[in-house]
């Protein structure tokens, strides 16, 4: 245990002040943590787009519950969407989601032999 409560006054001063650019992110990975949405997010990073059926046929749930999971990531922005008629398609919003899903999923198969653990 250490008895010796100390920090480095230069470094604290230097972060502190940008902790609030977290403000809101959470919210990506509040969206990204249910095993459905991450899923329908991968599943996007594997093909372009998707409509509502495929993605549905793709998790095995019902259109009604893909069809929530795709609006609740279209909401907090990780998806966007086209109407083809009676068609909704959806789409990872851009680059920067689909690069998100592809590491979190890289990291996970990672066998942990590597790193400072």
């Amino acid at each position: 245990m250490c008895d010796t409560f100390c920090f480095d006054v230069e470094k604290v001063n230097r972060i502190q002040p940008q902790m609030e650019q977290v403000s809101g992110v959470e919210l990506i990975f509040k969206a990204l943590s249910d095993a459905t949405r991450l899923k329908i997010a991968y599943a996007l990073t594997l093909e372009k787009e998707l409509c509502v059926c495929d993605v549905a046929n793709i998790i095995g749930s019902t259109t009604a519950t893909a069809s929530h999971h795709l609006r609740l990531l279209r909401n907090m922005r990780l998806a966007k969407y086209r109407k083809e008629g009676k068609l909704v398609f959806y789409s990872l919003a851009d680059d920067h989601v689909r690069q998100l899903v592809y590491i979190a999923m890289i990291h996970g198969k990672e066998d942990g032999t590597s790193g400072n653990e």
